[in-house]
């Protein structure tokens, strides 16, 4: 059904969620699709433990703050560096400087959405979207491998 498909259903239709874990640069490592009305943070324990060397911080967006993952990220000595939701009681500070650079996994999606099958999702299944997506990161690598 939908698991397999990676679709859930919203007021446009049907919709699903590409999340990344990027490296220092911004360069993808690895992917991640849920239905789109998922909560983002389902998607944090599928990522996480994926690179071989474990990140000096992790940024996300809001979608990504709950108690449960800043308490693995503080037991894997990973920073935090996730805004906080507005309605959380106790405000949590987050690096407003290393923050910043979030925008570098931002402004990758836009070179991979360039690929019409990316950007429209054709594909029904899951694992033939997934595959699309790895081709599209496979070339934006080869472009700092090209340039190096």
């Amino acid at each position: 059904g939908t698991h397999r498909r990676a679709l859930g259903r919203s007021r446009g239709g049907f919709t699903s969620k590409l999340h990344c874990l990027a490296d220092a640069l911004g360069r993808p490592l690895a992917f991640h699709l849920t239905v789109g009305e998922a909560a983002d943070c389902k998607a944090y324990d599928a990522l996480i433990g994926l690179p071989e060397r474990a990140p000096d911080a992790l940024l996300a967006d809001k979608g990504y703050d709950a108690d449960v993952i800043r308490a693995d990220l503080a037991e894997r000595t990973i920073e935090a560096v996730i805004p906080g939701r507005s309605n959380r009681r106790l405000k949590i500070e987050h690096n407003r400087a290393l923050y910043k650079q979030r925008n570098r996994i931002e402004r990758m999606f836009g070179p991979l959405k360039i690929n019409r099958a990316i950007a429209t999702r054709y594909d029904q299944l899951a694992n033939s979207f997934l595959g699309m997506v790895h081709l599209a990161a496979t070339r934006y690598w080869l472009k700092f491998v090209h340039a190096a």
